[in-house]
């Protein structure tokens, strides 16, 4: 009886509604894409390109507007891999973490703040490209490719050398962080973002007005961090593999 009770208040709260893992598959062959996710992402981009079209067709010595905001960030974006990477080594990496960073926020923000569940599609629904653990974990094995690739052209294969620093009893070791690094970076980024809109799916459900709006809020907070927090790490991971012991940034 009380299975049979929890079964009929799970109708009633419609929490069935909240579902994972139902997508808009895309058949190309014997290839499945998931097109809800390209379709968001190529709104994601849409809107980078657009930004950066209105940011750079009539480029002020005085920036105001929304140029003097892109240039604002470009600054942040320099800054991040400055501090991270070293100012010697940073810049032909900026291009790489600011497109990280404004593909992430940006994702992020689409998710919080467009809503995309009242787009019907035949399957699925559209969310945020970053609540499918295959977009971030293409991000964390893009970022793994560039630390390794960073590493290499600097060192060579004396870059697998330093695995045996300072005692050659932490090579395991540090094999095991490199090749896990995507793990955490993909599961990190993916997990915060799904515990965000499950929350607020939730309580959208029981209570429909005032409690979810300032969780939202902070949700456009926590998700503007999460992208900070990927670019940041991503940064600091070529860094490290760049780094030779005994010299400074």
């Amino acid at each position: 009886m009380d299975l049979v009770n929890t079964l009929n208040l799970s109708h009633y709260l419609n929490l069935a509604a909240i579902e994972i893992g139902e997508h808009l598959y895309w058949e190309i062959g014997n290839l499945k894409l998931h097109g809800q996710v390209f379709l968001v992402s190529w709104f994601v981009i849409l809107i980078l390109v657009i930004v950066s079209f209105l940011a750079t067709k009539n480029i002020q010595r005085i920036p105001s507007g929304i140029q003097n905001f892109m240039e604002y960030i470009l600054d942040f974006i320099r800054g991040l891999a400055k501090d991270q990477i070293g100012e010697k080594e940073y810049r032909p990496w900026v291009p790489f973490i600011g497109t990280l960073f404004l593909f992430i926020f940006v994702s992020n923000w689409s998710g919080a703040l467009i809503p995309w569940k009242l787009i019907e599609i035949p399957e699925g629904e559209l969310a945020a490209p970053t609540l499918d653990i295959n977009t971030t974990v293409a991000f964390a094995l893009l970022t793994s490719g560039a630390y390794f690739y960073a590493g290499l052209k600097k060192k060579g294969l004396a870059y697998f050398a330093d695995y045996a620093q300072p005692s050659p009893i932490m090579v395991p070791f540090r094999a095991i962080e490199d090749f896990t690094r995507p793990l955490s970076l993909s599961f990190r980024l993916f997990g915060n973002i799904l515990a965000d809109e499950l929350a607020v799916g939730v309580l959208v459900l029981l209570v429909p007005l005032f409690i979810p709006l300032p969780l939202m809020l902070l949700g456009l907070f926590t998700s503007a961090i999460q992208a900070l927090i990927f670019a940041t790490l991503a940064a600091s991971y070529i860094g490290e593999a760049m780094e030779v012991h005994g010299e400074e940034h």
